[in-house]
């Protein structure tokens, strides 16, 4: 199916780093996504792009030739999964700076920032939303071995309403400015989803409510009547791909959810019956609760307008409250940053903030490793250390439990079976 065409073409790649065809891999500990435990003396082997062999305490049994690695002072943890990132965006250019970048050059910044992401361990990123479909240029620029970069889940243009979030609210009406995804009522919106589709789009991404960063868009204000998300939802689900919803606001999130959303994005706005309905439809919650530092802090140098600051003001508390609401509610959560709106490779600043309010180390890595690939339906292959999946690993030196903000200090990076980052 579509959804499983970047892991294919993933294992054609021919990295431009050197590679052995197996390693032994010797650690002080190995995080167990599944269980949420800590493994002692692990050691993995991988041949070609595979995990072939996990024993602990032991020597491998592995009786062929391979190279053997040694992060003896190291925990070693599946690729990290960032479930909201915008690659093509740059951190520093917002509100009327956009209005001046151009699709290829969106592009090009998308080359550098996934060398950065996946630097800082990220080996699979789900992409919503680049104009141009600029981010399935970058995916499948990654997939040929033309750019290091993580395994991207792309969007292609963010779907919305007519003046909403997903829209380009900066121009005057004489200038006539629509942004790509615009479509109103139930089979526009239909028609969308397959014109993404078409042009490549693994993941449909769509606005259910107003913005931070948008212009003249309210928060908390519901976008899409319940028909149109219901029609969306159905088309992206008939063509087997999985739908994230754009949701701050409480009325925005419970219509997305009834009408089948695999995910709700920010989810800033959570009251007891959005909770019991998303508990009840297994929605996963995608919370990016660390960018508001770098929008209150940074945004105003970027060019973020003071109206949007003045919203995130508002808004990053009301998150943060609800995030810890969702785990105590123990929601399916995913790690979701919105990296692009603070700069990418700083990804994993937010786990310490998962954990300052409200989860525990094991759950915030459980949520960028095992919950993520199965929010994505690739769980049999991704999300875990375990022989027979793809040999996505990277390893931190010391106990990311312990300190979770060692997460920021990857040291080693194996993506598909080829080092990256040594």
């Amino acid at each position: 199916m579509k959804k499983h065409i970047p892991l294919l073409l993933s294992a054609l790649i021919v990295s431009p780093y050197a590679m052995a065809s197996a390693y032994i891999i010797e650690a002080k500990a190995m995080f167990d996504a599944k269980s949420g435990k800590l493994i002692a003396n692990p050691t993995v082997v991988i041949e070609n792009n595979q995990i072939v062999e996990i024993s602990s305490h032991g020597k491998a049994k592995y009786n062929k030739p391979a190279e053997k690695i040694n992060l003896r002072e190291h925990t070693l943890l599946p690729g990290l999964f960032d479930m909201h990132v915008h690659l093509t965006s740059d951190a520093h250019i917002h509100g009327y700076k956009r209005l001046q970048v151009t699709s290829p050059r969106a592009a090009i910044t998308g080359v550098r920032n996934a060398q950065r992401t996946i630097n800082a361990g990220f080996t699979s990123v789900r992409n919503l939303g680049a104009p141009g479909y600029a981010d399935i240029a970058l995916r499948d620029a990654i997939y040929a071995g033309d750019v290091i970069g993580p395994r991207v889940f792309a969007a292609g243009p963010s779907l919305g309403i007519t003046g909403g979030h997903c829209d380009n609210n900066l121009l005057p009406h004489e200038i006539a400015i629509k942004a790509a995804g615009v479509a109103d009522g139930p089979w526009a919106v239909r028609a969308k989803v397959r014109e993404n589709i078409k042009f490549g789009a693994d993941v449909i991404k769509f606005c259910a409510t107003g913005g931070v960063l948008s212009k003249g868009t309210q928060v908390g204000a519901q976008q899409y009547a319940q028909e149109e998300m219901n029609a969306l939802v159905a088309e992206a689900h008939l063509r087997g791909l999985t739908v994230a919803a754009h949701a701050h606001g409480t009325n925005g999130i419970k219509a997305a959810i009834r009408a089948g959303v695999d995910s709700i994005e920010h989810a800033s706005f959570l009251d007891d019956e959005a909770i019991k309905l998303a508990k009840k439809h297994g929605t996963y919650l995608s919370m990016d609760i660390y960018n508001t530092e770098y929008i209150l802090s940074e945004g105003q140098k970027a060019g973020i307008l003071e109206e949007s600051l003045d919203k995130e003001r508002v808004v990053g508390a009301k998150q943060r409250n609800s995030f810890n609401r969702a785990v105590k509610a123990n929601l399916n959560m995913v790690f979701g940053s919105d990296a692009g709106v603070y700069p990418h490779g700083e990804n994993a600043k937010q786990f310490s903030r998962m954990v300052k309010f409200g989860m525990t180390p094991e759950q915030a890595l459980q949520a960028a490793t095992i919950n993520a690939a199965k929010l994505l339906k690739q769980d049999q292959i991704l999300g875990s250390i375990e022989v027979g999946k793809l040999a996505d690993i990277i390893a931190i030196k010391g106990d990311p439990i312990a300190d979770i903000t060692l997460m920021e200090q990857v040291g080693f990076v194996l993506k598909d079976g080829k080092i990256l980052k040594q």
